[in-house]
């Protein structure tokens, strides 16, 4: 298969996927989940070739005007962690549009992650802190892991509770390294295209199944 073709093969499976993002928000919204981030372009990204890239580009603005009414309709606020700056212009537009048309929505949080690695958001946050530290603002022998977690993309966001790997990969793939540290990870071998709320239900069911100690031991 040449590079083209699977590019091809690639771009039907992201249209395909699209749909997966609009069950499974849904359906958390649903069922009560306080906030849902998904992996919608990685930094990495930008190293697929061009046509797959713009694809990908036009399916998330088009995403971002289609799945407005179900966003209000599900008292959804809707939020994006990245490097968003280095999004088309008309990305950003409709993305910006999109999140100030939510703001005020008080039900589930849905979080993008686009144009995002974990690796360069705790950079972003260091760099902060070092540019504070050398403007006299910030003291460094104040700086603990709390300094670290106000000046990731979201400061305000809770670390997760659960993370769903879809298809069958052991790695997390340089997403939310900081806020998973103590997150239970599900791992499913369904690909993300064919992962539907049944797959979300048992998945959650796992989770339900984990003890969780934090580091500290099992109470008698």
């Amino acid at each position: 298969m040449g590079e083209e073709e699977g590019a091809g093969g690639r771009i039907f499976g992201h249209r395909s996927g699209a749909e997966s993002v609009r069950e499974i928000t849904r359906e958390c919204a649903k069922i009560g989940v306080g906030r849902l981030t998904l992996y919608a372009f990685s930094a990495e990204n930008w190293k697929r070739p061009e046509r797959e890239v713009n694809a990908l580009m036009d399916l998330l603005r088009k995403y971002l005007i289609d799945e407005r009414p179900e966003i209000m309709e599900n008292g959804i606020r809707f939020t994006a962690i990245g490097r968003t700056e280095r999004l088309p212009a008309e990305v950003r537009r409709e993305l910006g549009k999109t999140i100030a048309m939510s703001a005020a929505n008080t039900g589930m949080v849905l979080s993008l992650a686009l144009n995002y690695g974990a690796r360069q958001e705790i950079a972003d946050a260091a760099r902060r802190i070092a540019e504070e530290a050398k403007a006299g603002r910030l003291d460094p022998a104040t700086v603990d892991e709390s300094a670290v977690a106000r000046r990731l993309y979201d400061p305000d966001a809770s670390d997760p509770d659960l993370l769903i790997r879809t298809g069958g990969d052991l790695r997390v793939s340089n997403f939310l390294l900081w806020q998973i540290s103590y997150a239970e990870l599900v791992v499913t071998p369904t690909l993300w295209p064919d992962f539907k709320k049944a797959d979300l239900h048992e998945a959650i069911l796992e989770f339900s199944k984990r003890e969780r100690r934090f580091g500290g031991l099992k109470d008698e």
